[in-house]
């Protein structure tokens, strides 16, 4: 089967690529400059992204299923890239797809798409949007499954998947969480904050999404979820697999929003991202209860332990180079 992947070349895109060659698919990937998810494998890249109508014009023509999994994630109030490839490259995915004829769409949402409210009741796929969040990622996700739905409304026909926390080998570039396991595996993270997150291995998203687009009914969502771990006991289980010492302390929230300006700091001396500020502080209270019961129920969902996921991921940054 000819398939078409946008986001090709991230985290889920890669590994989403590696699973459709594995099944015998014809794969055609939507990649900007970084393609180093997708060297070596056998399949098509198409130069371009999701902000590019003619390079989705290409990407599509002529395939049967498309999964969208572009996506610029956030932690600022205001980010109007995040905004426009996040809600208006939906758009223009959709546009795409009907113009094209394709059967069938997967589009990637997230979690955080997701209301957190009431936060004492799991997440499952009757959970409003949450369409008034601070943070523009969450915002603008759900904006793009409201694209979604808007072409479905037109007549296409697509399905919804919400990835929890991903995380996983064949991370690249790498991804936040990727950046948390080299840094603690290095020793450079003495300590953690309070909270944690439902974390999913990015293998399993791949395989939800493959059953997805065979089996999901036309119209729903499906939550691909894991199991929830603190990230202090994230860290701690990094550590024993590196054979280093665990971060030494779990920081209370509000002491951790004390250490934003001195994060902020350092990451504008060393030319890197922040690892945490502010919004990711309170980001680790929410969305920690989820149920993947429906994808499970109706996809055959079915994902590893997340300890599993662990020891694979630190091999393979270890295999890499990226930590000792």
């Amino acid at each position: 089967m000819k398939i078409a992947i946008t986001g090709g070349s991230g985290h889920v895109g890669g590994n989403l690529a590696r699973a459709l060659i594995a099944e015998g698919h014809e794969v055609r990937a939507l990649a900007r400059k970084d393609r180093r998810a997708l060297d070596g494998l056998d399949l098509t890249v198409v130069a371009g992204d999701v902000l590019d109508p003619a390079s989705l014009v290409r990407a599509v023509e002529g395939v049967e299923v498309v999964y969208h999994a572009a996506a610029r994630i956030s932690l600022k109030h205001d980010d109007p890239v995040a905004t426009r490839i996040n809600t208006e490259g939906a758009r223009n995915v959709v546009e795409a797809c009907l113009a094209a004829g394709v059967r069938r769409l997967v589009h990637f949402s997230s979690i955080h798409a997701c209301s957190p409210n009431p936060p004492d009741q799991p997440i499952d796929e009757a959970r409003p949007l949450f369409d008034d969040s601070p943070l523009a990622y969450d915002r603008s996700k759900a904006a793009g499954e409201g694209e979604v739905r808007a072409g479905i409304e037109r007549g296409l026909d697509a399905v919804i998947v919400v990835p929890t926390a991903v995380i996983g080998p064949n991370d690249f570039k790498p991804s936040r969480m990727g950046r948390l396991v080299v840094d603690v595996c290095k020793r450079r993270l003495p300590a953690t904050v309070e909270g944690g997150f439902n974390w999913v291995d990015v293998r399993d998203v791949a395989a939800g999404a493959l059953a997805a687009a065979a089996r999901g009914r036309r119209g729903e969502r499906y939550l691909l979820g894991g199991e929830y771990l603190s990230l202090h006991a994230l860290a701690c289980q990094v550590a024993a697999c590196c054979g280093v010492r665990s971060p030494w302390f779990c920081s209370p929230s509000w002491m951790a929003k004390l250490g934003v300006p001195f994060a902020s700091l350092y990451a504008a001396m060393t030319g890197k991202e922040p690892l945490f500020n502010a919004a990711s502080v309170d980001i680790v209270r929410h969305h920690g209860l989820v149920s993947h019961e429906k994808a499970a129920r109706e996809l055959g969902y079915s994902p590893r332990p997340l300890r599993e996921t662990i020891a694979d991921t630190v091999a393979w940054f270890r295999e890499r180079g990226a930590i000792r």
